[in-house]
């Protein structure tokens, strides 16, 4: 989970942080629109959002490379407070998109939001035997 969770941050993070204009116009594919069709393009925001991402990445590779339950409850649990919020807004805000589209922005906000909580429920000793 935290691996899989890891692998996001340091994708959405170096694509919005990194090369705002394009995750605001391309994510999550080409033609997809998924950020610009819900507001005005703002840089400062949308590179906010990267930096939160690569800041989640610092701490969830942390406590993957050096597990202990406590670590990655912690971890689990800032995820969890980003996606609340994260996936609550969106949830507000699916009247944009198509029907298509609205389904694939609640599976994909419900999945991070679903690993996250899997982080923070109290038996974690898999994880840290095999690094999940």
């Amino acid at each position: 989970m935290a691996g899989v969770l890891a692998f996001l941050a340091a994708v959405l993070g170096v694509w919005a942080g990194g090369f705002p204009l394009s995750f605001y116009n391309d994510f999550p594919i080409a033609g997809w629109h998924w950020v610009s069709l819900l507001g005005p393009y703002n840089e400062h925001l949308v590179r906010d959002f990267g930096a939160t991402m690569l800041a989640l990445l610092v701490f969830t590779v942390w406590a993957w490379r050096t597990p202990t339950v406590e670590k990655l409850r912690v971890t689990g649990w800032a995820w969890l407070v980003f996606s609340v919020v994260h996936f609550l807004w969106h949830m507000l805000h699916l009247g944009v998109f198509t029907t298509a589209h609205k389904v694939g922005n609640v599976i994909a906000l419900a999945l991070i939001l679903g690993l996250a909580v899997l982080l923070v429920v109290p038996d974690r000793k898999d994880d840290i035997k095999g690094h999940s």
